[in-house]
């Protein structure tokens, strides 16, 4: 019995000492996303490799390199960095399959692409984006990030096509409703986009 108890309670101490590694972690990647972008995403990376059941680590590490890969003009640095982005997704999908959030971040990766060159990309990877937009909202219709960040696509493709985007602000005023509301199912869950939204939802103001 007291070999039993002396177990126990080893695993607790174990168990609370990696959960506090983690967090420490974590937000250690945050803080550094704002200063050093690279280094944000090897923490990001080291963490996921600790923590292999956990797709947030890998989710954010790939959100990095996306969000640094918009204005990118070097084709050579914007495809390795879309390439690391994209096996961190596919990190993180094999963790957690059908999830809505990783569906998003696949969409903003093929936006970059398109982004990047709307005449060479925009042919191949519209159709994709659309297709993970609906997939996203059949999942989770009301997570703000699906619903916002297709608003901002169905946007994009309208300005490009010289359509009036003026339909689609009734969707980024619902977005940020959603967004008032939203509780990350867990500490590090994604709860980003709000910023954004309203900013978006000035556009159509003016």
């Amino acid at each position: 019995m007291k070999h039993l108890i002396i177990i126990a309670t080893f695993l607790v101490s174990a168990l609370t000492t990696s959960q506090t590694n983690y967090e420490e972690g974590m937000q250690k990647a945050f803080e550094l996303w704002g200063t050093n972008p690279n280094e944000a995403s090897n923490l990001f990376e080291r963490i996921a490799k600790a923590e292999p059941h956990n797709w947030l680590p890998s989710y954010y590490a790939a959100q990095v390199n996306i969000v640094s890969s918009f204005g990118e003009t070097n084709e050579e640095k914007l495809a390795a960095q879309l390439k690391k982005a994209q096996d961190l997704i596919n990190d993180a999908t094999a963790i957690s399959k059908s999830n809505p959030e990783i569906l998003v971040m696949q969409a903003l990766l093929h936006t970059a692409w398109v982004a990047y060159d709307g005449a060479t990309y925009g042919m191949t990877l519209s159709g994709k984006i659309t297709d993970l937009y609906t997939k996203a909202s059949m999942l989770a219709p009301n997570n703000p990030r699906v619903v916002y960040c297709k608003a901002e696509w169905d946007m994009g493709s309208a300005t490009y096509f010289g359509q009036d985007t003026k339909p689609f602000c009734k969707d980024l005023e619902r977005a940020l409703e959603l967004f008032d509301n939203f509780k990350p199912e867990t500490p590090f869950g994604p709860n980003w986009g709000k910023e954004r939204t309203e900013m978006l939802l000035q556009s159509c103001k003016e």
